[in-house]
């Protein structure tokens, strides 16, 4: 019980990514732009969504959601980290550790799920046109995006109901600039080879099954592109999916090096730099992609800026 209540109560330094060197600083004011710039975006795009009528459909529906997992997973690590480096305070509760570990592993699953059914919304608008509205319904709309927040959830709590049983006796020095699980099981005392494996199958069912769907969603509105018959509608359709294409590949490409590799394959630099890529620069690219490639968002911007006499 003594070593229960230790592991409770234990304080963690988050190591972070950067010292104060002039090169490191400059770094770190990147980063914040970036992280300002993705909270923007992000935030832009959800409140125009929601404000537009014309954006009132299932994909922008969906789009909308994406925009809220991201800045939700760049408000759990960034914060924290900023305030780290510009205070010196790197120290963490298990407490916070848990959140941050609980927060960021939802957002990731329930991401992998909602680029499924991003998918399988474009192969329904694509390749059944007619249908649609039957088979994207409103309703079955919000249950999709509802069972991904679910199911992003439930890693969530598996993944730091395992953490928090795992008492940590070694080194409390985390080589990462959040709480990442990868980083905390090397510090545990607690034979941890049994979560490992149990992380290898949470993985599987969060990449590869979303993965499956999306290749065989595209492989079919591939073929429908090919046999179009007007040229308007294949470059439309094609600019659609080659923009949600773009964010699969960024995510799910990142996800899959990070999470897929067994535990002695992981290095602590090699980590931060995979997990910045896809908690910094992803969150912020994600807006832009969709937005600068696609007509209605940016007609639907215009639209706002000029009711509020802004350009």
């Amino acid at each position: 019980m003594v070593w229960k209540n230790q592991t409770f109560n234990s304080i963690f330094i988050l190591l972070g990514i950067f010292n104060h060197s002039p090169t490191h600083t400059f770094l770190f004011s990147l980063v914040l732009g970036i992280f300002s710039l993705a909270l923007m975006e992000n935030i832009s795009m959800v409140l125009l969504i929601y404000i537009e009528k014309q954006l009132h459909t299932p994909m922008y529906f969906l789009l909308s959601q994406l925009s809220l997992m991201d800045l939700m997973l760049i408000c759990t690590t960034l914060p924290k980290m900023i305030f780290s480096y510009l205070s010196g305070k790197k120290s963490i509760s298990l407490a916070g550790c848990g959140t941050q570990i609980f927060f960021y592993v939802s957002m990731l699953g329930a991401e992998c799920f909602l680029l499924a059914v991003m998918a399988y919304d474009r192969y329904v608008a694509i390749c059944h046109p007619l249908r649609y509205t039957i088979l994207m319904n409103p309703k079955l709309c919000v249950f999709m995006t509802v069972a991904s927040w679910t199911l992003g959830s439930l890693d969530g709590i598996i993944v730091l109901a395992a953490v928090l049983s795992f008492s940590y006796c070694s080194s409390l020095e985390i080589h990462h600039f959040f709480c990442d699980v990868a980083a905390l099981l090397p510090l545990s005392c607690t034979e941890t080879s049994a979560f490992e494996r149990l992380l290898v199958i949470c993985c599987v069912v969060m990449l590869i099954f979303p993965v499956s769907v999306i290749i065989l969603s595209y492989s079919h509105v591939l073929r429908a592109v090919i046999h179009m018959g007007s040229g308007e509608s294949r470059r439309k359709a094609f600019t659609t999916c080659s923009s949600h294409l773009s964010v699969v590949g960024l995510y799910y490409g990142a996800a899959m090096f990070m999470y897929m590799r067994p535990a002695s394959k992981h290095t602590p630099d090699q980590d931060k730099m995979v997990s910045a890529f896809y908690t910094i620069l992803t969150p912020m690219l994600n807006p832009l992609i969709y937005s600068l490639r696609n007509k209605e968002v940016f007609r639907a911007l215009q639209k706002v800026l000029k009711k509020r006499k802004l350009i």
